[in-house]
């Protein structure tokens, strides 16, 4: 007996930068991986406002139709689930229209420039009684998947300590172009939103809940050039293009203290000016019979850090570490590799967590722990970067409700 096949899915994508791509490219391949999803994505419209870019987007990617106005998208009625992958400062008004509409949504971090956005996302998307995911995909490494497991096990005991880094070179160079990241109104507090929602994502996931904040914060390239034309969110201006400048409004780099509803005491640090770094992302979480590690940029390998003596008893000095390449057995490797070892890549968590999206549209009663991130994870991430940013005015600890 065969299974019934998957019903169409019309899908649409609002904003088609690097992200947009990424996003066309996850419904593209999400059913190579995972043919039991119960839906199909059909990529139906896709929105940009800068003129010609959604033509092209349609063109390469297959899109049935191509608009500058993302209102648009809302009345077409073939489009079911809409993602968002707009800069920041538009998250909250296309994500709460998306929602009134009727529409799934799939939106990027950090949804919006604030909690307020954050908040008025979520309640649009609970009022309609839509189904919602937010981009945290880091979550979903394999490596990251297996650590979580680990640590709720008490493979490593009581978690003491967590240290979590996101460091990136994109804004290093002075020439960087002003674009929207660097603008208080749109961009809201700089790295905070664009690397640290990750950051504190990340902690949420593998530790738990976040009691309360301390922070610093500095801005270390004051000006930059303002661009002729527009561009990405990393793009930088071409030398000639423009002579004047403009001020860099929101934080380059932010290093904050994390105290735990739990008890463990953290670190988060977070630059997009770090010379010598490429997207150094990871953590390392710490606990009173061990240590998990994890870098990014070897993402199928988890640091695993303890262990006992032959009578049972936890070595607290000298432990041994052991390299764990993950395979089929952790998180979702099996839908794309079938040995141990053998490597995912960035797409590729963007392709579980556009699954899990489409999973909650198709099943109501999905059990949270295969859905995707949501909108709580947003607000709870937006809510912490809030409390930093106050953290930084008052010199003191700010508390998370």
């Amino acid at each position: 007996m065969t299974s019934a096949a998957p019903r169409p899915l019309g899908v649409a994508v609002v904003g088609f930068g690097w992200m947009g791509r990424v996003h066309a490219q996850s419904y593209a391949r999400v059913t190579h991986h995972f043919p039991d999803l119960g839906v199909r994505p059909e990529l139906v419209v896709v929105a940009d406002e800068v003129p010609g870019r959604a033509e092209a987007a349609a063109a390469q990617y297959g899109f049935a139709s191509a608009v500058q106005d993302w209102h648009e998208v809302l009345t077409e009625p073939r489009v079911e689930a809409v993602s968002v992958t707009a800069p920041n400062f538009f998250h909250r008004e296309i994500g709460a229209a998306v929602a009134a509409a009727g529409k799934h949504l799939w939106i990027e971090k950090p949804v919006g420039v604030g909690a307020a956005d954050a908040t008025a996302v979520r309640d649009a998307v609970g009022s309609a009684g839509v189904r919602a995911a937010v981009g945290f995909n880091y979550r979903w490494a394999p490596a990251v998947q297996e650590a979580r497991a680990r640590i709720a096990a008490g493979a490593i005991g009581e978690v003491e300590g967590v240290r979590i880094r996101l460091l990136s070179d994109y804004a290093a160079d002075p020439a960087g172009a002003l674009s929207w990241r660097y603008s208080r109104e749109r961009g809201g507090a700089g790295v905070l939103g664009d690397l640290a929602s990750h950051g504190v994502d990340l902690a949420r996931y593998l530790v738990g809940e976040i009691n309360a904040v301390v922070a610093d914060t500095a801005v270390f390239i004051p000006r930059r050039a303002v661009p002729s034309a527009a561009t990405s969110g990393h793009q930088r201006v071409v030398l000639g293009e423009s002579t004047a400048m403009g001020d860099v409004e929101n934080e380059d780099a932010v290093t904050a203290l994390l105290r735990f509803a739990s008890g463990a005491r953290g670190v988060l640090e977070a630059s997009r000016v770090a010379v010598g770094e490429q997207n150094t992302y990871g953590f390392e979480v710490a606990g009173n019979h061990g240590v998990l590690r994890w870098d990014f940029r070897r993402m199928g390998e988890l640091s695993v850090s303890g262990g006992r003596a032959g009578d049972g008893s936890v070595l607290y000095q000298d432990a041994p570490t052991q390299t764990l390449f993950v395979g089929p057995g952790h998180g979702d490797h099996a839908a794309f590799q079938p040995g141990a070892a053998i490597a995912m890549g960035y797409d590729d968590l963007k392709v579980v967590e556009a699954a899990r999206f489409l999973r909650a549209v198709a099943d109501p009663a999905l059990p949270a722990e295969r859905g995707p991130a949501t909108l709580d994870d947003a607000v709870a991430s937006a809510r912490a970067l809030d409390a930093m940013s106050r953290s930084v005015t008052s010199g003191a600890w700010e508390p998370l409700a």
